[in-house]
C-alpha cells in the first residue's frame, strides 16, 4: 500500500489575486515521511486523493476548495477523482540500446615495401582468453628513426654503470646530495663565461715568464699567510681577467697581484689578512691607498663578479669520483698549482684541467684502469679528450725539478704532502697521438 503523507492546513488570505497561503512555521517542527512517497496519496480536508500529478500551489488550491464544497457537488480536478482512491500507474521501464561501433578504416604502411593496404577493424570487445591478438605491425617513422639511430652510433646499447660517489654522503647535511649533480651541471655552464682570452699580445709591457714570476710569488704568499686552497684559485683566474681587460704597466703588474688577492681573501677567508700585511709582505713596494685604489679598479672592471668556477671546485668533485688516497690527492693538486704558473692552461676550460690533473695523476701511480666508466661520467670528458691538457701537464712534471721558479715543486716535497713532486711523471703519454 502506498504510504500517507499529512500536509498541514493553511489558512486562506484573501488578497487581490485570489488565495494565499501563509507560511506555517509550527509545522516546521512535525514529522516528515520519505521524500518518495511525496505526491502518492495527499489527504485534504478528511478527504484521499489519489493523484496523477505533481501537487502545485495552484493545483492544490483548486483540490482544497473542491474539498470544501457540499459532498453531491464534488468533482475531479484535471484527471483527479476527489474522494476515490485512484491507482497511479508504474511507467513503463526504458530499455537500454547498446549501439555496435562502426567499423573504421586503417592505412598502414608497410616498413619493406610502399604500398598502401586498408583494411577494417574489428570492433574492439573483449574476447574470449583463447583468441590471439594481431601482431603489431612498425611504422615507417619508427623503421626510419631506428635506421638514423644506427647509422649515428646512437643505437640502444646498454649503458656501463657507474658508481654512486654521493652514497656514502646521504646522512651529511654539508655534501648538499640533493643538489650536488644541479651544482656541477651549472658550474659547467657557467666557466666558460668567466674564462680569460689569450690576452699577452694586448700586454705592451707584459710577458709570460713574468706572468710565471708573479704566479710564483702569489703561491709563496698565500703559503706565509696560511690561506685557503679556494682563495688561491680565485686570486689567479681574478688576475687573468684583469689583464684581459685592461693593459697594465710592468711596475704594476705585482700590485696586481696583491690587489687581487685582496679581494679573494675578503670573498673566502674568515679572517683575511689586512691591507698593512700585503705593505708589509711586498717589503713596502707600495703604499695602502695605491692597493685599495687597484682593489676598486679591479672590482670595477670585472663588474663585482667574483662568484666563478674556478679548477678546484671541479678538482675536490674529480677527486672523490677517482676514490684516492692521501698520496694521488697530492698529486692532482701539485699538477693543477703548476698549471696555474703555465700561461698555455688558460686555453682550456678549468674543468678539462682538473680532469687532466686526475687522468696524469693515475698514470703516475700505475692506477688501472687510468680512466673508469665513473671518472666519464661525473667529468663529462672522455680519454681522448684529455690528451693535449695531460701532455702539457706532464711536461711541467718533467721540467719542474730544474725550474728557476721552485715554490711549488719545494712545497710538494715535503712529506707531509707525500713527497709528490718526487714521483717519475708518465712519460709514455707524451708518445701517445
Amino acid at each position: 500500500m502506498a504510504s500517507r503523507v499529512i500536509i498541514p492546513q493553511h489558512d486562506r488570505v484573501e488578497g487581490n489575486g485570489g488565495i494565499k497561503q501563509k507560511n506555517a512555521a509550527e509545522g516546521q517542527g512535525r514529522n516528515r515521511k520519505a521524500l518518495n512517497d511525496i505526491g502518492n496519496l495527499v489527504t485534504i480536508r478528511d478527504v484521499e486523493a489519489k493523484v496523477q500529478r505533481p501537487i502545485t500551489r495552484s493545483f492544490g488550491a483548486k483540490l482544497l476548495a473542491n474539498a470544501q464544497a457540499p459532498g453531491d457537488n464534488k468533482k475531479a480536478v484535471h484527471g483527479v477523482a476527489v474522494g476515490k482512491a485512484v491507482a497511479v500507474p508504474k511507467p513503463p521501464a526504458k530499455r537500454v540500446v547498446l549501439s555496435k561501433p562502426k567499423p573504421v578504416e586503417v592505412i598502414e604502411i608497410s616498413p619493406d615495401t610502399e604500398e598502401v593496404k586498408h583494411e577494417k577493424l574489428v570492433p574492439q570487445i573483449e574476447k574470449s582468453a583463447g583468441s590471439k591478438k594481431k601482431k603489431k605491425v612498425p611504422t615507417m617513422t619508427a623503421l626510419l628513426t631506428a635506421r638514423s639511430k644506427a647509422a649515428c652510433g646512437l643505437s640502444n646499447k646498454p649503458k656501463k654503470a657507474a658508481v654512486d660517489i654521493d652514497a656514502c654522503d646521504v646522512d651529511d647535511e654539508l655534501a648538499v646530495v640533493e643538489y650536488v649533480e644541479d651544482i656541477y651541471m651549472f658550474y659547467k655552464l657557467a666557466e666558460n663565461e668567466c674564462r680569460p682570452h689569450d690576452y699577452m699580445e694586448s700586454q705592451p709591457e707584459i710577458n709570460e715568464k713574468m706572468r710565471a714570476i708573479l704566479v710564483d710569488w702569489l703561491i709563496e704568499v698565500h703559503n706565509r699567510f696560511d690561506l685557503m686552497p679556494e682563495t688561491l684559485y680565485l686570486t689567479i683566474n681574478l688576475v687573468d681577467r684583469f689583464l684581459s681587460l685592461k693593459a697594465v704597466p710592468r711596475r704594476e703588474l705585482q700590485l696586481v697581484g696583491i690587489g687581487a688577492m685582496l679581494i679573494a681573501c675578503k670573498y673566502e677567508e674568515i679572517w683575511a689578512p689586512e691591507v698593512k700585511d700585503f705593505v708589509a709582505i711586498s717589503e713596502s713596494a707600495y703604499s695602502n691607498d695605491q692597493i685599495l685604489k687597484m682593489e676598486k679598479a679591479i672590482l670595477g672592471k670585472l663588474e663585482w663578479y667574483i662568484t666563478v668556477p674556478t679548477p678546484y671546485v671541479f678538482l675536490s668533485r674529480y677527486i672523490k669520483a677517482s676514490v684516492p688516497n692521501n698520496e694521488m690527492e697530492h698529486l692532482v693538486y701539485f699538477l693543477a698549482e703548476l698549471a696555474l704558473m703555465h700561461y698555455g692552461c688558460i686555453t682550456f676550460c678549468p674543468s678539462m684541467v682538473a680532469a687532466s690533473a686526475v687522468y696524469v695523476a693515475r698514470h703516475t701511480l700505475f692506477k688501472t684502469p687510468v680512466w673508469t666508466e665513473t671518472l666519464e661520467s661525473y667529468t663529462g670528458f672522455s680519454e681522448a679528450q684529455l690528451i693535449e691538457c695531460a701532455k702539457m701537464l706532464v711536461n711541467m712534471h718533467s721540467v719542474a725539478p730544474g725550474h728557476r721558479l721552485q715554490t711549488v715543486f719545494k712545497k710538494y716535497s715535503k712529506p707531509e704532502k707525500c713527497a709528490v713532486a718526487m714521483c717519475s711523471p708518465p712519460k709514455s703519454l707524451l708518445a701517445s697521438t
